[in-house]
């Protein structure tokens, strides 16, 4: 294994504090992957990593080692980015990581326009609505809705999409329809909640030009999108969701908007990715080509990003 090689891979193993996984990112044996560590502690001649029956984690050596190991790899990918070969034909594995509906009802049947203009990108897709370690799980960009909240990460704002509160026709035949957003304590919501803590998410009205939040009672709360909505078909409670979900329910009248006067603040969707991903070419065209296909989708952003 060359010494380019050799750092790709030691940095891995600190980032995932594993052999087997870092190995397993990077397509090749355990094995090889060790041999190789031993190959550079004895080129270096120091050790490098701690090895537990949990974990690895670097030597204050290895910790050194791994800040300058990652400068190094930055400046190659800069060389190569700017070679304009690279950059007009850009190629490799491409990461992704997606919230669900995003992926399926937005990105994917896309996606071959996508695959069309790069072919030399492949994708690699994961999706869900956990949050994810974007360094420590080796993807390149996300595309998340909600204010981001890591700062340690590039965000560039996709679109404001619109929000609806509404219900089954089932729910609101029971429980009436409710008048003004202070009703809506009297009310069941369906909770969501994130699968890292236990925080149900209140809803957000306009009144009076400011936002306000309303939390309604509730038997049940989930923290899958898909579950989320189907649950309000079940007749379970109200819930809040951008409007483009839950349009095709709407006009079949499975589902009801209630409180039109007092509008749903927008939901900001973003694509985000680490600092050091902000210059690889494959990352960029595809944070251009998604900006592109979400401004045709939900319309122009107001505003800067």
């Amino acid at each position: 294994m060359d010494r380019f090689d050799a750092l790709q891979l030691f940095t891995r193993i600190v980032e995932l504090g594993s052999f087997t996984g870092a190995a397993s990112a990077l397509d090749m044996p355990r094995a090889t992957a060790t041999h190789a560590i031993k190959e550079l502690e004895a080129r270096v001649g120091a050790r490098l990593l701690e090895r537990t029956t949990r974990q690895v984690r670097p030597t204050l050596d290895g910790q050194a080692f791994y800040e300058r190991s990652k400068r190094v790899l930055l400046e190659l990918e800069d060389a190569e980015t700017s070679l304009s070969t690279q950059a007009a034909n850009p190629r490799g594995t491409l990461r992704l990581d997606l919230h669900g509906t995003h992926a399926t009802q937005v990105i994917l049947p896309r996606i071959g326009e996508f695959r069309a203009r790069y072919p030399n990108i492949e994708l690699a897709i994961s999706s869900g609505d956990r949050l994810v370690d974007l360094v420590g799980e080796g993807i390149d960009c996300v595309v998340r809705a909600g204010r981001p909240r890591d700062s340690s990460l590039v965000a560039r704002r996709l679109a404001d999409m619109p929000e609806v509160l509404c219900a089954s026709p089932a729910y609101l035949a029971v429980h009436g329809t409710p008048r003004h957003p202070s009703e809506l304590e009297g009310h069941a919501a369906v909770g969501f909640f994130s699968r890292n803590h236990d925080y149900r998410y209140p809803f957000t009205l306009t009144v009076d030009g400011e936002v306000v939040e309303a939390k309604a009672r509730g038997w049940i709360a989930v923290s899958d999108a898909e579950c989320y909505t189907s649950a309000a078909l079940a007749g379970c409670g109200l819930i809040q969701v951008p409007r483009f979900r839950v349009e095709e329910h709407l006009r079949a009248g499975r589902l009801v908007p209630v409180l039109e006067a007092w509008p749903c603040p927008t939901l900001p969707v973003s694509v985000l990715y680490p600092f050091h991903r902000q210059l690889a070419p494959r990352v960029r065209v595809f944070v251009d080509w998604v900006a592109s296909v979400y401004a045709e989708r939900f319309g122009p952003l107001r505003g800067a990003s």
